[in-house]
């Protein structure tokens, strides 16, 4: 008899992906599984997970907003609210496990779970765990992370090392370099930058991005600009007029993104990395210097060490990020030696392992 899953979380790209690539993995192990996704109500998982052809419920849930405590009011009305609706999606569906990608929505989801004793699994991208995953952890079935080291954050036996998940349209890529570029309607022939601030966007790369722009055309070099939405619009003008330039506020289609930048800037949280990782990059790293425990310039500078990137502070980069990539470029031995290092690290049948771990567990 086929098994019934719900997979909880989202909020961000780097969550929502790998519980799509873990949804796919389940179901290649077993045709039969019915999935069911459970995200946070305006959260951009409500658009994705559908798009992947998964079904979503939506809970009423957020986060602590640290910029405005007024808005903070219904936070504990909310999170009463969330586990109702919980409690009555896990009544309706009746899964056989519950796994959790982090997320606002991840954490009712799975304390609900465990109040009942069914199996609950974490998958942990980043090499920081966050209060909830490590509470959380205390009770889970099993929990996926991407390096050692994290017994600081998790019982030592519940610790299984996998990998991040990688979205199967680039860990499969067979996108030419040539055929990408004319998927943006840029020139194969000329050298290629690819900026991507991660799903919602970056403001110190797209301040430095905005500050260096008229570099590009001046060293025939073509840029693809992906924003974010708040950046969108000031983008469009500043690229006016300017044929060298692809802009827009997301790329629903990576697998010509990646294939397409010679050098690729980036924000440095785990999923960013194990997806650049596996398209074999030159990257420039500028870590979002808000992360937990600045955890995105540790995992940076982790890849540094190894020859696998290149790191700029985000307090630097308007200074020298432009300038950084337009060399790293014209540099063609040191981008194949970033390229050959990063290469080595990548890790492609994450979700396969994760799949087969849940099931196992939940067959025994």
């Amino acid at each position: 008899m086929s098994k019934k899953i719900i997979i909880a979380g989202g909020g961000t790209g780097g969550h929502i992906f790998p519980a799509i690539a873990i949804a796919g993995a389940l179901r290649k192990q077993d045709p039969g599984i019915e999935l069911l996704f459970v995200g946070a109500k305006g959260k951009m998982e409500m658009e994705k997970v559908p798009q992947a052809g998964y079904t979503i419920e939506g809970i009423d849930i957020a986060g602590l907003n640290r910029s405005s405590l007024i808005k903070n009011i219904g936070l504990p009305f909310k999170l009463v609210k969330s586990f109702f609706q919980v409690r009555g999606i896990i009544r309706r569906f009746m899964p056989d496990a519950v796994v959790g990608v982090g997320g606002y929505s991840s954490f009712p989801v799975l304390r609900a779970a465990q109040a009942k004793g069914i199996p609950t699994f974490i998958h942990e991208s980043n090499s920081f765990a966050g209060k909830a995953n490590q509470w959380l952890g205390k009770k889970a079935t099993a929990i996926f992370v991407a390096s050692d080291g994290m017994e600081k954050f998790f019982p030592a036996g519940k610790i299984k090392i996998t990998g991040n998940p990688v979205r199967a349209n680039l860990a499969k890529n067979a996108v030419s370099r040539d055929e990408a570029i004319r998927f943006f309607g840029l020139d194969p022939a000329r050298p290629t930058v690819l900026v991507t601030g991660g799903s919602l966007g970056a403001k110190g790369i797209n301040e430095a991005i905005a500050a260096g722009v008229d570099e590009f055309g001046k060293n025939g070099t073509q840029l693809i600009w992906q924003t974010g939405k708040p950046f969108a619009a000031q983008a469009a003008d500043l690229c006016k007029g300017k044929p060298l330039i692809w802009t827009g506020d997301f790329i629903t289609k990576m697998e010509y993104a990646f294939p397409a930048g010679d050098v690729v800037i980036s924000r440095s949280g785990a999923m960013s990395i194990a997806e650049l990782c596996v398209a074999r990059k030159a990257v420039i790293f500028v870590p979002f210097p808000f992360a937990t425990e600045d955890h995105q310039t540790v995992n940076a500078q982790h890849l540094v060490n190894k020859g696998a990137g290149l790191l700029i502070k985000d307090s630097e980069a308007k200074e020298k990020l432009v300038a950084t990539a337009i060399g790293l470029l014209k540099d063609e031995p040191r981008r194949r030696g970033l390229e050959e290092n990063i290469d080595k690290l990548a890790v492609t049948n994450a979700d396969e392992v994760i799949a087969g771990e849940i099931l196992r567990a939940i067959e025994l």
